[in-house]
């Protein structure tokens, strides 16, 4: 994730890169991305963003034969505070290949880094993913699965052991499993999209090095209903975002597992709103 700054950096590359699309093109390679503006981060149902507004920005590169590299970059607060400047920055790649005429396979590897903290709180996460279409629906299915590593650990078995600063096993490593399916279907006559995901996380249930876990509870639901509004570059989005993340579940993680002001939960519903201008 970046500060303002560095977002609006990241547009006037975005800016730059479409200036030269067609040389791009030329030479097999396209660059392609988007500046989005969101009334709450939410990465798997989970609030990054302390509940707040984020700002992300992302630049994907790819070749005509399906490989592609790109970065992906959002602030954080509150849960997702992982030291520096609060800053998640993502390296992405993979290569993506055609089955038949309406369907293709994407393989590939998210790094996720957060700037300033430290090496610990960084993991590797490979993915699958299968894309096609089923008359005016699209639709993915993809399985992402993080091989045992220190920041994905269950070092904590509570908040109070993280506030307290005694962590009941340190350098633990734990793996992490994550399984979607998402659908999207314009409305006919309109620049309307309607769009639904349902994800499903397995991992450890307490809180690794810096008091955060990509599965906090171990294994939970979170879910999105929502409709798009495209416009040029533009797109209007509100979705409602839920888990089944229960407040007994998230009791013996706080203060951690909870907005910095009230303590109130950060994976319970939401209606997050977006606008994203894409390149």
């Amino acid at each position: 994730m970046r500060t303002s700054f560095q977002a609006l950096t990241m547009g006037l590359l975005l800016v730059s890169s479409a200036a030269h699309a067609q040389e791009e093109e030329a030479s097999g390679f396209t660059i392609s991305g988007s500046v989005v503006g969101v009334s709450d981060y939410r990465f798997r149902g989970v609030s990054q963003s302390d509940k707040d507004p984020a700002v992300q920005g992302t630049i994907t590169v790819t070749h005509k034969s399906g490989l592609y590299v790109g970065v992906f970059g959002s602030n954080l607060a509150g849960w997702g505070t992982f030291g520096g400047p609060n800053l998640e920055s993502d390296i992405f790649g993979g290569y993506k290949f055609p089955i038949g005429e309406s369907a293709s396979i994407d393989v590939g590897l998210t790094w996720y880094m957060y700037a300033g903290g430290v090496n610990k709180t960084d993991f590797a996460e490979p993915y699958v993913k299968v894309n096609g279409t089923v008359g005016p629906v699209a639709l993915t299915a993809g399985v992402a699965y993080a091989p045992s590593q220190e920041a994905l650990g269950r070092w904590y078995r509570t908040g109070a052991e993280f506030v307290a600063g005694t962590p009941s096993d340190p350098g633990d490593k734990e793996d992490n499993l994550y399984i979607w399916g998402d659908a999207a279907a314009a409305v006919p006559g309109t620049p309307l999209t309607v769009k639904g995901h349902l994800g499903y996380s397995d991992g450890n249930s307490g809180l690794g090095p810096n008091g955060t876990s990509v599965a906090p509870t171990g294994k939970y639901l979170d879910w999105l209903l929502g409709i798009d509004g495209t416009w040029k570059n533009l797109t209007l989005g509100v979705a409602y975002v839920d888990t089944d993340i229960s407040n007994a579940d998230r009791l013996p993680l706080l203060p951690n597992f909870g907005t910095v002001a009230s303590g109130k939960s950060i994976s319970d519903s939401t209606v997050v709103f977006s606008i994203t201008a894409a390149f």
